[in-house]
C-alpha cells in the first residue's frame, strides 16, 4: 500500500508544526491531511497538506509539557530545496512520481517519492554512494546488501537494481522507514528489499557482500567498533565532513581493511569505499 506522500507535488502546500517533545510514531492524529511526524532529537515536526492548528493543539493535550514552538507554510518544492525533477547520476535515473524522463540505453531507472524526508538523490553523499555501489557491484558477485541509515531508501533500491537479491534497509526514524517502504512498492522490489525501523549498530550480526552507511558520524563510530562490521565484504562509509573522514581513516589504519577509493577531497562531504580482509 502506497502512503499519501505520493500525492505531493512541487506546488503542494505544506503546513508544518514544530513541537517541543517527542510525539510517538504510533500516536494517531485523526486528520485526512496528515502526512507524517518527523522526530529530530527532542522535537517533532508534524506535516499536513491543510492547516491543522486545532488538531495539533488537541494532540498536545495528550502530552503534558509539550508545546508548539512555531509553525510554517511552504510549498513542497521549497521544503525539498527547489524544483524536484528527474535526476541523472551516472547510469541512474531518479524520477519523481509525477514526471519520468526518457531513459537512455543501459539506464537504471528508479521512481523516488521523497515525501517530506530529505533524500531525493541530489546530495553529494548520495551521488558518491551510487558511484561507489556501481564499483562494488560491477562483478555481479554482490548479492546481499545492508543499507544503514536508509532515509528514502534510494541506495537500497539502487542495490537491488544493480543485482543484489537480498537488501536490508534500516533507519531509526519511523517516517523515513515508511517513506522507504513506499518506494520499495513503487519500484516493485518488495521481493528483494526489506525495510525495518531500528538502530543501525544492531544490524551487523549477519555478514553481507556490501554494507552502505550514509549516516551520522557518531553512529558510524559505533559501527566501526562492532566485530560484525569486519565480517562484511565491501563497505561504503559516507555522510562525513572532512575532519570526520580523517578520523575514520586514521581509525581504520589499525583494522583489517583496504581502502580502495575516496570521494570529496577538497570538498565538504566525503565518502569512502573499501573491502575487509576477514571476509
Amino acid at each position: 500500500m502506497v502512503q499519501k506522500s505520493t500525492l505531493l507535488r512541487p506546488d503542494t502546500e505544506l503546513f508544518i508544526y514544530y513541537i517541543e517533545g517527542i510525539i510517538p510514531a504510533h500516536h494517531r492524529i485523526d486528520n485526512d491531511y496528515f502526512i507524517g511526524n518527523w522526530v529530530e532529537d527532542d522535537f517533532s515536526f508534524l506535516f499536513f497538506t491543510q492547516p491543522a492548528t486545532e488538531e495539533v493543539l488537541e494532540t498536545l493535550q495528550a502530552f503534558p509539557g509539550f508545546s508548539l514552538i512555531d509553525q510554517y507554510q511552504m510549498s513542497y518544492g521549497e521544503w525539498q530545496g527547489g524544483n524536484v525533477e528527474p535526476l541523472r547520476i551516472g547510469r541512474f535515473l531518479l524520477n519523481p512520481t509525477w514526471i519520468k524522463a526518457s531513459p537512455k540505453e543501459n539506464d537504471i531507472s528508479i521512481t523516488l517519492d521523497s515525501g517530506v524526508v530529505f533524500g531525493n538523490g541530489g546530495h553529494p553523499t548520495t551521488q558518491a554512494c551510487l558511484e561507489a555501489m556501481e564499483i562494488a557491484c560491477s562483478g555481479n558477485k554482490t548479492r546481499t546488501m545492508l543499507d544503514l541509515g536508509s532515509g528514502t531508501g534510494v541506495l537500497a533500491l539502487a542495490g537491488a537494481k544493480l543485482g543484489c537479491k537480498k537488501v536490508l534497509a534500516v533507519d531509526y526514524n519511523f517516517l523515513a522507514t515508511k517513506t522507504a517502504l513506499t518506494n520499495v512498492f513503487l519500484n516493485k522490489l518488495e521481493d528483494r528489499v526489506l525495510v525495518i525501523n531500528g538502530k543501525a549498530e544492531e544490524q551487523l550480526s549477519v555478514a553481507t557482500d556490501l554494507v552502505v552507511a550514509n549516516i551520522h558520524y557518531d553512529v558510524m563510530k559505533e559501527l566501526l567498533n562492532k566485530e560484525g562490521f569486519y565480517t562484511q565484504k565491501w563497505f561504503i562509509l559516507s555522510g562525513l565532513l572532512t575532519s570526520e573522514a580523517e578520523k575514520i581513516l586514521t581509525f581504520l589504519q589499525s583494522k583489517p581493511v583496504l581502502i580502495l577509493k575516496r570521494w570529496g577531497q577538497g570538498e565538504v562531504w566525503h565518502t569512502i569505499l573499501g573491502i575487509t580482509q576477514n571476509s
